[in-house]
């Protein structure tokens, strides 16, 4: 009998360990515990743009930025931490350590996420039902994918050099080049060099 990949625990005793965790964050899925990894430099620019670049746009509204480190629950049983949550429901202003009613979720791929960010993640952010529209942010090329939940089905609107990328849900709109600000792509490669 195969052993699971992950290890399996309750949802107390998550919450305990990484409510009580210094050194490191983890993720709960549906009873698998996954501890996170640090992402790679481009991810974290990008990071850091988009999260800049957001939290400008929407600070005059009623629309909250939040980064890597606040933990969102989609359900009973799945607790993540995406690299942007906008959340514009003021009941996740109050205190606490966890988004409950996320309206927008960004997650910025790396070769070590992309399968989970593309499949089973994605399947679980379009299952709650707050999660309005799902961003994924390619970090090896000019890419940002946004899916948008409308009168119950997803639809994907990509955007590529030059684009402006939009987010419906919170009428939002910005350059893609200030996502990658920072970042310059080799021609005909996929790696990613730092300006």
């Amino acid at each position: 009998m195969a052993l699971p990949k992950y290890p399996i625990m309750d949802i107390e005793d998550y919450l305990t360990l990484d409510r009580n965790s210094k050194n490191a964050r983890y993720e709960y899925l549906e009873g698998e515990l996954r501890m996170l990894a640090g992402g790679s430099i481009y991810h974290s620019i990008i990071i850091a743009n988009l999260t800049s670049i957001l939290h400008r746009l929407l600070e005059d509204s009623p629309c909250c930025v939040y980064n890597s480190d606040i933990r969102v629950q989609l359900s009973e049983a799945r607790y993540v931490y995406p690299d942007i949550t906008i959340s514009c429901d003021q009941r996740d202003l109050g205190p606490g350590d966890m988004i409950h009613y996320p309206r927008v979720i960004v997650e910025v791929l790396s070769p070590s996420t992309e399968a989970i960010d593309r499949g089973r993640k994605f399947l679980y952010y379009r299952e709650c039902p707050t999660v309005q529209e799902y961003v994924m942010v390619d970090a090896q090329s000019m890419l940002i994918e946004v899916y948008h939940r409308e009168d119950g089905k997803w639809t994907l609107s990509p955007f590529g050099p030059g684009s402006e990328v939009r987010l419906e849900s919170v009428n939002i709109q910005f350059p893609i080049d200030t996502a990658y600000r920072k970042i310059k792509f080799i021609e005909g490669n996929q790696e990613a060099e730092r300006k």
